[in-house]
């Protein structure tokens, strides 16, 4: 087993890297994902090998098969050098395509049919023969029959066939030219009977002749007598045609049947059709993990249910790997097993294990759990799978583990086992366990339903402890830790808040009695109060006065207040501030002498100054 982190359990807070802040999330869980992501393509082909590979193998057996039920049909060749009049070095197969598309003509298939005698029509027999240009002079015919003496005959007749058919068409040519040359000669021949008419007729005017004419007229005439000369000639080498065309074009390499190469032909046609199979696979395998959106890596998964990877287990082995990877995979599992006990042991309530497309694991994995969790107590396994896998596995391996039904009473520890695949009754999922263990198998679910998943069990308010990931991709190096806060999403025993306990309904009632309880405990826990005697005011020396007349004694029971606090207010005036002299200056401004000033004031208030 490879944990992707420790430290997913809910009730735990992820440790932070040294610089003191948490990681960010990988761009495609908290920002837009990519429109064509390559590195998810090229996971999902290398996941999806058997698909490729199967379509591949079925393209190898079918061509195999192509090759031994249709074999090839008997097959002759013939080579045809062709000779061409207008042939140059510089050619750049021109002339040679021209003779291939006159051999699919029906005016050749018709002729070679008449040399064989035979009443097919030249459409049908246009499609048993082919040409190929070798090179700019060299013509290979091919022909299908039905068997190799009709292949080599119909070769052979196409081969004379188009022979015959290029020097007669080479001939044509040459007559064609010699004749548009002897009509050019008798042109020049009358011309030249015009200008000896000419000549005839000045040379009788005798000196009246013009001798300028004359001599134009001779040297036309000379002209054209060379010119016909000219003709002549040209008529004479055109009239013999093309010697070398004729002499040239001929079949270099007789008709022969092709020997049949049955193990090649079963070669080629097993490679043609293992090349298809594995193209179409390809592009099946890519076109389908486009379309479908199925995480695989343990970021995209933890980052669709909210929660984190703690523990990855393979598959389901297959084929000859499952008799010397047994225990290695039997022993995975026992440690995850180990690992979910551990997040269990946190906290008594119910636990359940929700499959997502690995019923048989979570079944393996819920009796493994049970098993190390029966030292505690009795441990029951409640199975809600669709197809009872925990019962049968139970069955098969002879485990004691009590495993019971959804409906069934259960001990005093429990494991729910169910699933959440589509179908799944939400509202059944809070009887299997107050918190629930996600395993998942990559690949299995599109994006949409992993989100209706963590959706759902929020709703229904079962936290998730972690996610147990089911035939990981080995290549993926992704963290399936969530880095951020809980309230992102619910998960784990941490983003469950407890609920407040209802009230009594009598405790209106008992609320007299529990007032009554905390006066009686706090008159027990205080202490006494001392009491000190009043401070009195201190009273002044009593004056001597005539004695009133004596007052009644107060009656019993009241207070007697002493005579001097009875007596009345007497009254004072304010006292007024002393009046200050207003000084005066002399005649000659000089300020007056001490006297002077204290002259003017009151005797008694003039010698208080003084």
């Amino acid at each position: 087993m490879t944990t992707s982190s420790e430290t997913a359990s809910s009730g735990a807070k992820p440790r932070t890297p040294a610089g003191g802040r948490a990681p960010l999330d990988p761009p495609t869980a908290g920002g837009t994902a990519p429109l064509f992501d390559l590195s998810r393509l090229f996971i999902a082909i290398r996941r999806r090998k058997r698909v490729w590979l199967a379509t591949a193998l079925l393209g190898l057996i079918a061509g195999a098969a192509v090759a031994v039920a249709l074999p090839a049909p008997p097959t002759a060749v013939a080579k045809v050098i062709v000779v061409h009049q207008d042939d140059s070095p510089t050619d750049s197969g021109t002339l040679m395509r021209t003779d291939v598309a006159v051999l699919q003509t029906t005016q050749i298939a018709e002729g070679a049919l008449k040399k064989l005698g035979s009443t097919e029509t030249p459409e049908n027999f246009m499609k048993n023969y082919a040409g190929l240009g070798l090179t700019n002079n060299v013509l290979q015919i091919t022909v299908k029959a039905k068997s190799n003496e009709a292949a080599v005959a119909q070769a052979q007749a196409l081969a004379d066939t188009f022979i015959a058919d290029h020097v007669k068409r080479s001939q044509a040519a040459a007559a064609a030219q010699s004749q548009a040359i002897l009509d050019q000669r008798k042109n020049a021949q009358d011309e030249l009977a015009k200008v000896e008419q000419q000549i005839v007729e000045e040379e009788g005017k005798g000196r009246q002749a013009s001798q300028p004419t004359l001599e134009n007229l001779y040297s036309r005439r000379a002209a054209l007598t060379a010119q016909i000369s000219d003709f002549t000639s040209r008529a004479q080498q055109a009239g013999i045609g093309s010697p070398q065309v004729a002499a040239g074009t001929q079949i270099v390499d007789a008709p022969r049947a092709l020997p049949k190469a049955f193990l090649k032909t079963i070669a080629t046609d097993a490679g043609v059709g293992f090349a298809l199979g594995l193209f179409l696979g390809l592009a099946l395998v890519a076109v389908g993990a486009v379309s479908r959106d199925r995480p695989v890596l343990r970021r995209e998964i933890s980052t669709h249910l909210g929660a984190s990877v703690i523990a990855q287990l393979p598959s389901k082995l297959r084929g000859p790997a499952r008799l010397w990877r047994r225990s290695r995979a039997v022993s995975e599992r026992k440690r995850v097993a180990t690992t979910l006990v551990r997040l269990v042991k946190q906290d008594p309530r119910p636990v359940s294990l929700l499959e997502l497309g690995a019923p048989a694991v979570v079944a393996a994995l819920a009796l493994d759990m049970a098993g190390e969790l029966a030292g505690d107590g009795t441990v029951s396994v409640v199975d809600d799978l669709p197809g009872e896998d925990v019962r049968k596995l139970a069955q098969e391996t002879g485990s004691e583990v009590t495993v019971v039904g959804a409906g069934d009473a259960a001990g005093e520890l429990r494991v729910g086992v169910g699933t959440v695949s589509p179908g799944t009754a939400w509202t059944d999922l809070e009887h299997l366990g107050k918190e629930t263990v996600l395993v998942v198998k990559a690949g299995h679910a599109n994006t949409l339903w992993l989100h209706t998943v963590a959706r759902q069990l929020a709703d229904q308010g079962i936290p998730v402890i972690g996610v147990v990931l089911v035939d990981p991709d080995p290549r993926d190096k992704s963290d399936g830790t969530l880095w951020d806060g809980l309230h992102t999403a619910l998960r784990g025993r941490g983003a469950e808040v407890p609920a407040a306990p209802p009230a009594p309904a009598e405790r209106e009632d008992r609320l007299d009695e529990l007032v009554a309880r905390v006066a009686e405990r706090v008159a027990k826990t205080e202490q006494p109060t001392r009491r000190f005697a009043p401070v009195r005011p201190v009273i002044p020396p009593v004056v001597t006065h005539p004695k009133p007349p004596a007052s009644p004694l107060p009656a019993p029971g009241t207070v007697s207040v002493p005579d001097h606090l009875n007596a009345p207010t007497k009254k004072f005036a304010p006292v007024k501030p002393p009046k200050r002299p207003t000084p005066f200056k002399r005649d000659h401004g000089e300020p007056a002498h001490k006297g002077e000033l204290n002259a003017g004031l009151e005797p008694e208030k003039s010698a208080e100054v003084s």
